[in-house]
């Protein structure tokens, strides 16, 4: 196995150019486990560390551009208002070693379904920014996860960064795991809600082949909210939404029985965690909007 260790990021395409197979490495979290356990042993190991902008993240007028790089733990500390939904899910990212290491170009780069990431950037919307020597091309997220660990990077493409909006309304994610820390998720659940649109979002991750939208859920959820007045009123949702929001994103869900989980569980923990975190992000709308008191609805 060879090791490159470019200085800057044109030497880095250049490098992925000439070998395109070379596996991209940084913080190393995902990569490592892989090639300590021998799943995978790359010919080129591509670090990109030397690479500064890569970590560093700019907060815009309404968008942050997020380096592929940046920390978990610096998403928990910094952006907590810019991009809530995801800052969550840094919170439940492995340890805290993990979290000074990990970023989310290693998750987008791996792919893998449970990656803790995907489902509160499904939720967010945005874009990754794939560059090569040919040039740049922003792969919306939506479009990005192609198959089981697989993503819709060219051979000779690297992730630069993600460019997210900013958050305009509340945004909440669950995690099912067999316990708190230091373990890959179950399944996991993400919702926005997107009050300058009038729309919401969300993204489920570990229940299907890749990490997916239910996009059923949101359009009846969008309609919900729309003909009953709610985003103007605040009013309390009735149960009868929560019910059904939760019944349509259990059957947005896809997935498999394996050593974490049955199939069957999975479906009901998705629907549990996306009537839960309705509840969450709803009276926290309702807190914003209309100074209205009082915890979480859990239906």
């Amino acid at each position: 196995m060879d090791f490159l260790r470019p200085a800057s990021w044109e030497e880095a395409l250049a490098a992925k150019a000439e070998h395109p197979t070379a596996v991209p490495i940084a913080g190393g979290t995902d990569v490592m486990v892989e090639i300590n356990f021998d799943h995978r042993r790359p010919a080129y190991l591509l670090d990109l560390n030397r690479i500064g902008d890569l970590a560093e993240w700019e907060v815009g007028e309404r968008t942050v551009r997020l380096g592929a790089s940046v920390p978990y733990t610096r998403i928990m500390e910094n952006l907590r208002t810019e991009l809530p939904g995801l800052a969550l899910a840094a919170h439940t990212v492995a340890s805290p070693q993990i979290r000074n290491r990990g970023g989310v170009g290693g998750n987008l780069g791996t792919a893998s379904p449970a990656g803790d990431a995907h489902p509160p950037l499904l939720a967010t919307g945005g874009a990754v920014e794939a560059e090569s020597v040919r040039g740049v091309r922003m792969i919306p997220v939506d479009d990005f996860y192609v198959g089981v660990k697989r993503n819709a990077l060219a051979p000779d493409e690297l992730i630069r960064a993600v460019h997210l909006p900013k958050a305009d309304g509340p945004q909440q994610f669950s995690k099912v795991g067999t316990r708190n820390a230091m373990v890959i998720a179950v399944c996991a659940f993400a919702l926005a809600l997107h009050p300058e649109t009038r729309t919401v979002r969300t993204g489920i991750g570990s229940a299907a082949p890749t990490p997916v939208r239910a996009r059923a859920a949101e359009e009846f959820l969008t309609a919900a909210l729309a003909d009953g007045g709610f985003w103007e009123s605040g009013h309390p949702l009735p149960p009868s939404v929560a019910r059904q929001f939760a019944q349509l994103a259990a059957g947005a869900c896809n997935p498999i029985d394996d050593v974490r989980g049955s199939a069957r569980y999975r479906r009901h923990a998705v629907g549990v965690m996306a009537r839960r975190t309705l509840g969450w992000t709803w009276e926290s709308y309702r807190g914003r909007a209309h100074g209205s008191q009082g915890g979480a609805q859990c239906a």
